[in-house]
């Protein structure tokens, strides 16, 4: 049963191997045979488990594949009942489906290895199992390199066959930490690829350029290992700006920096924020606070609101570990503490303060976040007319309006914190947010009111902007430098003049245009509704529990009767005798009798 849900399962996969390879050559025996190996294995890792990381699903698929092919090529191992081995040669390339044979089963191994990386995290003695694995794809490898030097494959293959040996053999030295060896295996296949890329159309290019930029981490990896201490700066760029590495490096580098990190917060022992400098005992805290400026450089330099999203949930994530780690000494300290601390009541402790500055940090970074959303939400608003006509849902001023709630109430939150609130220049700057975030709202509240036409409503709320809005500036004069990372409120003045003026003209526009509306007639009478169907008219009574639908009880109306006979002179008639038509009765006894058998009759 088991091998006919396999059948079953590849049905829909034999079409492959009765037509000749995608990018490939079948032809005579003096024809050269082409495999577009990398394009091959790209379309099938993406079609068969690898888009959503399921190595065991792409080993199955392997798995068919390689019989289905053994079998159209009638090159099979052996029966049901004995296995016999064969080797492919290059006397029997005749056909580019024996290279895929080979490049199938080197995919098998290798995804088998992947399966078993995966598992290997909690089961430590499969990473033996894993080497094994990732030896006999290279052994795969080997062969199909060695097949391809043949006069009979052309250059391309050839040189693709190369690389795709260089980056297994890499990856196996990898996975063995044989640093120089994997990093000349890694230069190698990335120098074949690049020479590929500039050498083929457009979109084999973009494939090749993505094996290069897919090997790229690993390079530095080895470099940095070998001894090249800037390579773990480039590392950590990289993994900033692109959301981090896939396969053997990505744990690798995860306990990389950490490691790095964690060298460099041993020497950190104290931080200063606001005038006031606190000792740093809890290691998160301090990894944390190392990473936090080279998050923010990320964050800038990002080139998409995709990649600022991914970067501001990351810091907000280890600011939330941090701050649980705060949180448990503070706990421990409540605990020992006494009603005074050093002789001084009320003070807040150095722990305290610590926890006021993460969770600063924590509500700074949310309102950066929501701000960011903010600006690609209004960018596409100006582009909303151009996705109703792809017949997509665009933004509307609603959603922006709960991100600037959200902001104010970050904003509440920061006013909030233990050890500020003595903090005048802390306390204005919050306040300063706090209207030029009010301000942005009301006009998104405004811009909501008159997608529905109401005028008025949204007047009001653009002349409440404008009143925010100096009142900012009015409050900036004298520092200037409160405004600098604020959005521009002269902008948004002039922004509302124009609509302001906008929504007059179409407000005077719309009062034109609306007809008059006919008032339907009231009812002056008491007909119910079935003897006025055919004439409209207003009556509130019908919705009401004593509706007038038809006149009960109805009225008497005079009908014609079927007329009553009374036969008067049946009474005086005189009907005739009938005695004479009517039969004797025969006598009875033995004469008559006797006269009724010889048929005499009286």
């Amino acid at each position: 049963m088991a091998a006919e849900r396999q059948l079953g399962t590849g049905m829909d996969e034999n079409k492959e191997n009765e037509r000749p390879v995608a990018g490939g050559k079948k032809g005579a025996l003096g024809d050269s045979l082409g495999l577009e190996i990398l394009q091959i294995i790209k379309e099938s890792q993406q079609q068969h488990g690898l888009r959503h990381g399921d190595f065991q699903r792409y080993r199955g698929y392997c798995s068919r594949r390689m019989r289905r092919l053994r079998k159209t090529l009638n090159f099979k191992m052996g029966n049901r009942h004995k296995f016999t081995g064969k080797k492919i040669t290059v006397e029997m390339l005749s056909d580019n489906r024996y290279l895929l044979v080979i490049l199938m089963d080197a995919e098998r191994a290798w995804s088998y290895a992947m399966q078993l990386k995966q598992e290997a995290n909690t089961e430590p003695r499969k990473r033996f199992h894993l080497l094994s694995r990732l030896r006999k794809a290279v052994k795969h490898a080997e062969d199909l390199e060695k097949l391809c030097d043949s006069d009979r494959v052309d250059a391309k293959t050839k040189l693709e066959a190369q690389a795709y040996m260089a980056y297994l053999s890499g990856m196996l030295q990898f996975e063995q930490q044989q640093w120089e060896d994997a990093m000349n295996a890694f230069n190698k296949c990335k120098t074949i690829y690049e020479k590929l890329a500039s050498a083929f159309t457009e979109e084999l290019a973009v494939l090749y350029n993505q094996r290069v930029e897919e090997i790229s981490p690993n390079i530095r990896y080895c470099a940095y290992n070998i001894g090249d201490q800037s390579a773990m700066n480039e590392l950590m760029q990289m993994r900033l700006r692109t959301g981090g590495t896939e396969g053997l490096l990505a744990e690798k580098l995860e306990a990389l920096i950490t490691q790095t990190r964690a060298k460099q917060a041993a020497t950190m022992s104290e931080v200063e924020w606001r005038g006031r400098t606190m000792p740093i005992k809890i290691d998160r805290v301090r990894i944390f606070l190392l990473g936090l400026a080279d998050t923010e450089a990320a964050i800038a330099q990002a080139e998409n609101a995709e990649t600022k999203e991914r970067l501001f949930e990351s810091v907000l994530s280890e600011c939330r570990d941090a701050l649980q780690g705060v949180r448990e000494e503070l706990k421990a300290e409540q605990r020992q503490r006494d009603s005074t601390i050093d002789g001084e009541i009320g003070r807040v402790s150095n722990l305290q303060y610590l926890h006021s500055y993460l969770s600063y940090i924590k509500l700074s970074m949310a309102i950066k976040r929501n701000e960011s959303m903010a600006t690609s939400l209004q960018k596409a608003l100006l582009e909303q007319p151009q996705a109703e006509e792809d017949g997509k849902r665009g933004p509307r001023p609603q959603d922006l309006i709960r991100l600037y709630d959200i902001i104010l109430q970050n904003l509440a939150e920061l006013t909030q914190l233990p050890g500020l609130e003595d903090d005048q220049s802390f306390q204005k700057e919050i306040v300063m947010k706090t209207l030029v975030y009010k301000a942005y709202r009301c006009f998104f509240i405004a811009q909501s009111y008159v997608l529905v036409k109401k005028w008025s409503e949204a007047l009001v709320l653009y002349d409440r902007v404008l009143k925010y809005a100096k009142e900012v500036q009015a409050k900036s004069k004298g520092s200037k430098n409160s405004l600098k990372e604020l959005p521009d409120v002269q902008e948004l003045i002039m922004q509302v003049n124009a609509e302001k003026y906008s929504l007059q003209a179409a407000a005077i526009l719309d009062s034109r245009d609306t007809p008059e509306e006919v008032s339907p007639a009231q009812v002056k009478d008491n007909k119910p509704l079935c003897e006025r169907l055919d004439s409209f008219s207003l009556d509130p009574t019908l919705v009401s529990k004593h509706a007038s639908l038809v006149r009960f009880p109805p009225d008497f109306q005079p009908i014609p009767c079927k007329p009553l006979f009374f036969d008067l002179a049946f009474n005086h008639v005189t009907l005739p005798s009938l005695e004479d038509k009517l039969e004797q009765k025969a006598k009875s006894g033995l004469t008559g009798y006797i006269k009724g058998i010889f048929g005499f009759r009286s």
